[in-house]
């Protein structure tokens, strides 16, 4: 049986973004992000519950991260749940989640949409808009017309 692990978050950095590279030469960014839900409870009290994402980029949207976001900036990350297995001091098994972003969006100053698959050489070229690409038009058919048909000698 296939399944579907998608996560998309809208929410504020907690923390500026850890950056770690590796020996390889390439990145990992790792923080947090914290979303907030409104509602009223039971006794008529308005409510605020808070949550926070464990978040962890690699390579270029590690290093877009890195440049371009601090805490308390606004951002929407497309990823997938990962679950890690550990040991602690004590030689309990531990597990911990994150989300693996697959896709950025800056939002608020800069708005560009980022891919994981993109070249971070072409980010904030001013030229070409950000990584988001330009939608392509879809030209509008023309009118169907029925040629000798003015509708009055329709059959029904």
């Amino acid at each position: 049986m296939a399944g579907v692990n998608k996560v998309i978050l809208l929410g504020r950095l907690g923390q500026d973004p850890e950056v770690r590279t590796l020996p390889s030469g390439g990145k990992v960014v790792n923080f947090s992000i914290a979303t907030s839900e409104n509602y009223t409870n039971k006794n008529g009290e308005k409510v605020e519950q808070t949550e926070w994402h464990r978040i962890e980029l690699w390579d270029n949207l590690a290093g877009i991260a890195e440049q371009y976001l601090k805490k308390g900036d606004m951002a929407y990350v497309e990823g997938k749940i990962r679950t890690e297995k550990w040991t602690d001091q004590n030689g309990q098994e531990r597990y911990t989640q994150k989300i693996r972003g697959t896709a950025m969006q800056l939002v608020g100053g800069r708005g560009n949409a980022v891919e994981e698959n993109e070249s971070a050489s072409s980010y904030g070229n001013s030229n070409s808009g950000g990584y988001a690409p330009k939608p392509t038009p879809v030209p509008t058919p023309p009118p169907i017309e029925m040629a000798g048909n003015s509708g009055d000698d329709l059959p029904f």
